[in-house]
C-alpha cells in the first residue's frame, strides 16, 4: 500500500500508473501520432485494457507478453485475446467485479460506449478503478452518466482520468459535469487531440471543472509525469 501514485501520460488514453508497481492502461502506442515512446520501451508489472477498440487494446498483448505480466480486461475480451495468444495471461473481470495482482486491485465499472475487437463481440466497455492505497479511476471511453456519482461514492478515487475529445466520448463541457459527480480531488483530461475528430481545448475543460465543480485539473503534456497524494475521505 502506498500514499501516492505517479501518473505518466503517453498520449490518447494511455497512462503508466506507478504505485511502486507499474500499471500500464490502454497502451495505444504503435500508430498513435501523439506517442513519443516505442512499445519496446514500456515497462509494466500489470497491463489493463478498458475495452476492445484498437486505440485502447493497442500494444497491450505485446507489452504484457514482453514483460511477462498479466493483462486485465472485460471477460469476453480476455477470452478473445487469450484464444489468439496462447501464452498470454489474461484475467477477465466484469462490472462490479475485481481482481488483485501483486497487491494492486483492479475493479471494472460502467462506461457508456461500445466495444468490439476485430469484428467480434468483446463484452461491455469499462472504466477501471485501480487501487494500491491511492485510487485512480480511468474512465475509458465514455459519455457522461448519472451513475458516475455512485462510482465516486463507492470507490473514492483520488485521481480521475477523463476523456474530453467529444465525437466518440464526452466533450469538455460534459466531462466537467462528470468531474463534479465523481468528486475526485485531482482530474486529468485524456483522449483528445490525437486525431482531428477529437480536437479540443483542454483549458476549456479545466476552466469549467474548476470554476463550477471544485476540482483541481492538471493538463498533462505527453510523457509528463505527475505525483498525486492520497486524499483524506
Amino acid at each position: 500500500m502506498t500514499d501516492k501514485v505517479s501518473v505518466k501520460w503517453h498520449g490518447h488514453a494511455c497512462f503508466t500508473l506507478d504505485f511502486g508497481k507499474k500499471v500500464v492502461v490502454d497502451p495505444f502506442i504503435t500508430g498513435n501520432p501523439s506517442a513519443k515512446i516505442k512499445k519496446e520501451d514500456v515497462k509494466a508489472d500489470l497491463v489493463v485494457v478498458t475495452h476492445g477498440h484498437s486505440d485502447h487494446v493497442g500494444d497491450s498483448v505485446y507489452i504484457a507478453k514482453k514483460n511477462g505480466v498479466p493483462l486485465v480486461t472485460m471477460v469476453e475480451l480476455a477470452w478473445i485475446l487469450e484464444e489468439e495468444n496462447k501464452d498470454l495471461n489474461a484475467i477477465g473481470i466484469n462490472y462490479s467485479g475485481n481482481t488483485k495482482v501483486d497487491g494492486i486491485k483492479v475493479s471494472a465499472v460502467l462506461a457508456t460506449h461500445s466495444s468490439g475487437y476485430n469484428g467480434k463481440y468483446a463484452g461491455g466497455p469499462t472504466g477501471m478503478v485501480i487501487e494500491n492505497g491511492v485510487s485512480v479511476y480511468h474512465a475509458g471511453d465514455t459519455g457522461v452518466f448519472k451513475d458516475m456519482e455512485l462510482i465516486g461514492e463507492m470507490y473514492h478515487p483520488d485521481v480521475a482520468l477523463l476523456p474530453i475529445g467529444g465525437h466518440y466520448t464526452m466533450s469538455p463541457h460534459e466531462a466537467a459535469i462528470a468531474a463534479g459527480m465523481i468528486k475526485a480531488p485531482a482530474v486529468v483530461p485524456m483522449h483528445y487531440n490525437t486525431f482531428d475528430l477529437i480536437r479540443q481545448d483542454p483549458a476549456e475543460f479545466k476552466r469549467e471543472a474548476e470554476e463550477n465543480h471544485n476540482v483541481k485539473v492538471s493538463i498533462m503534456k505527453v510523457e509528463e509525469e505527475l505525483s498525486f497524494d492520497k486524499a483524506r475521505h
